[in-house]
């Protein structure tokens, strides 16, 4: 199963973690864990390309972490809840055994 953490502090992101696989379809053919991968890895190349806030990111297999660094504009914090759009519409179309997000107040 693969587990999202969304961070906050204050009601502010301070970031996310993804851990895990989602166990849907064998290794290379999991639309969920790909789903999951393009939305938490394009969110960071968006944070990067649009925005001028800083970050850390540890990635390794089924497992990435962003760390917000700072004050977090407007613009990352809409391409957050865009992610999390994505990451909850997947968990309700393909049920909690697969994948969980929840938040995390740090």
């Amino acid at each position: 199963m693969i587990e999202i953490i969304i961070h906050r502090k204050n009601h502010q992101y301070t970031g996310f973690l993804s851990k895990g696989h989602a166990g849907y379809a064998e290794a290379g053919y999991d639309i969920i864990c790909a789903a999951v991968s393009v939305l938490t890895i394009n969110t960071i190349n968006s944070i990067e390309a649009f925005t001028k806030d800083h970050f850390a990111v540890s990635q390794k297999d089924g497992w990435i972490e962003l760390i917000l660094e700072g004050k977090v504009s407007k613009e990352t914090c809409l391409l957050m809840d865009a992610m999390i759009l994505g990451l909850q519409d997947i968990q309700k179309n393909y049920g909690n055994e697969y994948m969980t997000v929840r938040f995390e107040e740090v």
